[in-house]
């Protein structure tokens, strides 16, 4: 890591309106990269902050390297010190439900008149058009878009293992942003920038249209194994662990058919290329699965290095914690989570002439920005007491913006 290279988005403040992962992880993205990203939330917390089950890492993954402003944003002094600062900022942030921020005379049209510089990047479940005020989730769209229908058996639809959705969708949010800063470098104004949750997923099922229009007709969902490799499937080992092993080019099949000893098989004329080996799975996946269930997944993994063949043993979230790779490239940042658990979470995954987007700061905890926050914007040490006396500042049992926006993604 390059330790004397300076972050792209350095001296960008972000004002970020959002909540749970869509917005969030937009915000995330464009504060690894160096923006000062500062979340408005409500003054008893993000609602994210308080979420069991599936939900409980939202906050503490998603809003990394980011300043806390505690805020009541729907009082009128609580509004005026949103203004002010959205005065200062390059970039505002929202993921509120469509109209939300225009009823606050906060859309893009008012903001525009308080600051035209400012890029508006707003993270939406349609683009515009005839669904454009729909409310939309990241599993709502998964099941529109046809990702669920693509992932689970024939007849059974099944969201993705991850809110991909939710994190696609914020990713083109800050990309969008990124260009949107690059294009008033040249004009000296902002502008709408929007993302969307339906478009982000039909993007990911783009390859999947142009399968059917090549085709001729609709492929079946992934479970269903329809390969355009012979094999290419998941594999049990002699100590009752599974495998994902994929032999996709006639090099591989015979160095597969080399390395395992397999001489009948690789002097089959049958299984001579890939289609022919396609047309014979039948009857050949069953042979290659008990030629890979005599060794165990070590010494599985190590003849398919040899052989120089994919492979990959079937892992678990969990099991990335102590994963040899990601451990040796620092690809895991020591982080505390709100409440004080110690843990290590993933980085952005790219590195740029040298330098990986690090972590520079732990989530906040609710307002712990609130002071220099205000006086960056102009409030003297009254002026910040007043706000607190008035229960306008958290953290507070107090009214908030989140819980009265209703959300979107």
């Amino acid at each position: 890591m390059t330790s004397s290279f300076e972050p792209p988005l350095k001296g960008i403040r972000v004002v970020e309106l959002t909540h749970t992962i869509l917005g969030p992880s937009c915000g995330m993205i464009l504060a690894d990269l160096g923006a000062e990203v500062i979340k408005v939330e409500p003054v008893d917390g993000d609602r994210t902050r308080k979420l069991r089950g599936f939900g409980a890492g939202f906050f503490g993954y998603f809003n990394r390297n980011k300043k806390s402003l505690a805020l009541d944003a729907d009082s009128p002094e609580g509004r005026k010190v949103l203004v002010k600062l959205l005065e200062k900022a390059d970039v505002l942030i929202e993921n509120f439900a469509p109209g939300s921020m225009a009823k606050r005379k906060l859309g893009p049209a008012d903001l525009e008149k308080i600051n035209p510089r400012l890029v508006y990047c707003a993270l939406k479940g349609f683009l515009p058009g005839p669904y454009e005020k729909r409310p939309a989730l990241d599993e709502v769209v998964q099941m529109m878009g046809g990702l669920a229908y693509m992932t689970g058996p024939s007849g059974r639809p099944l969201r993705a293992g991850t809110s991909v959705i939710d994190i696609v969708g914020g990713m083109f949010g800050a990309f969008g942003t990124v260009l949107a800063l690059k294009q008033r470098d040249r004009t000296g104004k902002g502008g709408l920038v929007e993302s969307a949750l339906f478009e982000s997923v039909v993007f990911l099922m783009g390859q999947h249209l142009a399968i059917t229009a090549i085709n001729g007709a609709a492929p079946p969902p992934m479970p269903e194994r329809v390969s355009s490799w012979a094999v290419y499937e998941i594999f049990n080992t002699a100590d009752d662990l599974q495998v994902f092993i994929g032999i996709t080019s006639d090099g591989q099949w015979k160095r597969f058919c080399e390395f395992f000893k397999q001489p009948e098989l690789a002097a089959d004329p049958k299984l001579a290329t890939n289609n022919l080996r396609i047309e014979a799975r039948p009857w050949l996946v069953p042979k290659v699965a008990a030629v890979f269930k005599a060794y165990t997944k070590e010494a599985l993994e190590q003849m398919c290095l040899e052989a120089d063949i994919s492979f990959a043993p079937v892992a678990r979230p969990q099991d990335l914690f102590e994963h040899p790779h990601l451990l040796a490239n620092g690809s895991l940042a020591p982080t505390t989570l709100p409440g004080g658990v110690q843990t290590r979470l993933p980085l952005l995954p790219f590195q740029m002439m040298g330098w990986r987007p690090p972590l520079v700061s732990n989530p906040p905890e609710i307002g712990q920005h609130n002071d220099e926050v205000l006086s960056e914007i102009g409030y003297d040490p009254a002026g910040i007491a007043r706000l607190k006396a008035a229960g306008l500042l958290g953290p507070s049992a107090s009214g908030a913006m989140g819980e009265t926006i209703p959300k979107q993604g």
